[in-house]
């Protein structure tokens, strides 16, 4: 079983208003593609999470053809989350990729990464089967191979190379709010909830914390 990186380039020339706004504004600083579904061969739903301007992402949404309906809700940590229904054959560069990948023997990993007019995503499956389906996307799409590593490895899931304490303590650091902005808790609070010394925890989160990022900078850094 292969775990396969990819880059997609979709031709912005031919793309509706609300793609080229995700992927070329300034106002985004990066969006995900966080889940779809397509409940019926004519129809599918997208929910995207937008760093920045989502109420442009909305109002351009709205005024596409195609677009059945939009659903936008903003946080107070500055992510829209929008909920986009259309008809796939009036958007075909969304309905023709999604009739290529729906096929057996490739999952597509959650979220699809959009940043700096590129799509960056993650596919389990056969890599001739993969190819198989680049060629059956629409015209619109190109897709670049960055990668084929085997699955599962550390290298495409770093949760695996933590520790159980480390794990314990990032989990543990998450609740209080220690990645919060502003930060809702200290090295102190995570070490009375672990029931370690300050010095103890922060170095299980520091650890824990090098091995997820090391993991993510090679995730998204093309061969």
């Amino acid at each position: 079983m292969k775990h396969i990186r990819i880059t997609v380039r979709p031709d912005l020339d031919r793309a509706p208003g609300f793609l080229q706004y995700l992927l070329e504004a300034d106002a985004v600083e990066e969006a995900r593609a966080m889940d779809w579904n397509r409940g019926e061969s004519a129809r599918s739903t997208h929910l995207y999470a937008i760093d920045g301007d989502g109420a442009t992402f909305v109002e351009l949404a709205r005024e596409t053809d195609g677009i059945e309906a939009v659903e936008g809700a903003a946080t107070d940590t500055g992510v829209t989350y929008a909920l986009v229904t259309l008809r796939d054959a009036a958007v075909p560069i969304f309905g023709g990729s999604a009739t290529a990948i729906d096929r057996a023997g490739l999952v597509v990993r959650r979220p699809l990464v959009y940043r700096e007019g590129r799509i960056h995503g993650h596919i389990v499956g056969d890599p001739d089967t993969l190819q198989s389906t680049i060629d059956g996307l629409p015209a619109a799409v190109s897709v670049q191979i960055d990668a084929i590593q085997e699955f599962p490895s550390a290298a495409v899931d770093p949760s695996t190379t933590l520790s159980d304490r480390q794990h314990e303590a990032l989990q543990v650091a998450v609740e209080l709010g220690y990645y919060d902005t502003p930060r809702g808790a200290t090295h102190a609070d995570v070490a009375a909830e672990l029931g370690c010394a300050p010095n103890t925890a922060s170095e299980h989160l520091q650890k824990g914390e090098a091995k997820l990022v090391r993991a993510g900078l090679t995730a998204f850094t093309p061969s």
